[in-house]
């Protein structure tokens, strides 16, 4: 008796260790599975850029990314080139940025002096990265401004997410890329890199050159070291 009790203790043991293992290995395969969709997904998303022309169906839904200092100077230059079919266009600012709402304001009302039209609203989110932070609390404070940035992209359903540079752009292009992994919308991410990016991209400009759908250099020797950008001079 002793025996058959020990043996059926045995054979207990061993049926739920294989039933754990199956659990397991089961919870393994879905998670496989869903990184392999998401990686599939990913690149049907970023590959799929050529293909969305906003423009084609009317006024474009912008979100402009500005950076404090001459990151502010050099989008709003650009947006200069833009005409007014760029509209409604979202400004979206650091939250301590304390310079760039006077500079984007003094700009939308030159604009209306000009007789030139449109919407524009003015957004704060957490700073993504301050100048000279550690890697470590970089991590943490991205993530602070991708809770943010998110359900702010969402609300808008930007045309396009218009960048060049500040940290604050990589959460907001993630946040872009995300509708349309989630099949809400296509959003055209285009980037800008600084004109005093010379020799190597940015550090926004490294994270965002494998996403971006136009990437667009100023100097011709980023346009050797990165094929995929776009040289086209001086544009700002």
């Amino acid at each position: 008796m002793h025996n058959a009790f020990a043996l059926r203790s045995n054979w207990s043991k061993r049926v739920s260790v294989v039933a754990i293992m199956a659990v397991l290995l089961g919870l393994f395969t879905g998670f496989c599975f869903t990184v392999i969709c998401v990686i599939v997904r990913l690149l049907i998303v970023i590959r799929s850029g050529s293909k969305c022309k906003p423009g084609e169906k009317g006024p474009v839904c912008v979100l402009i990314v500005a950076g404090s200092g001459g990151h502010t100077t050099e989008i709003l230059r650009l947006m200069e080139s833009l005409s007014q079919s760029y509209s409604p266009r979202h400004y979206i600012i650091a939250d301590t940025d304390k310079m760039s709402e006077d500079k984007i304001r003094t700009f939308e009302n030159s604009k209306k002096d000009t007789g030139s039209k449109g919407q524009f609203t003015i957004q704060r989110i957490p700073r993504s990265r301050e100048v000279r932070q550690s890697w470590s609390s970089s991590v943490i404070s991205t993530l602070n401004a991708l809770l943010y940035a998110v359900p702010l992209v969402f609300r808008l359903r930007p045309d396009m997410v218009l960048c060049n540079g500040p940290g604050t752009c990589v959460p907001l292009c993630a946040a872009g890329l995300l509708l349309g992994l989630l099949g809400l919308k296509r959003v055209l991410l285009v980037y800008v890199e600084s004109i005093c990016r010379v020799e190597s991209l940015s550090l926004s400009g490294k994270i965002l050159y494998h996403i971006s759908d136009y990437f667009f250099v100023q100097w011709s020797t980023l346009k050797d070291k990165y094929p995929k950008s776009i040289y086209l001079g001086r544009i700002v």
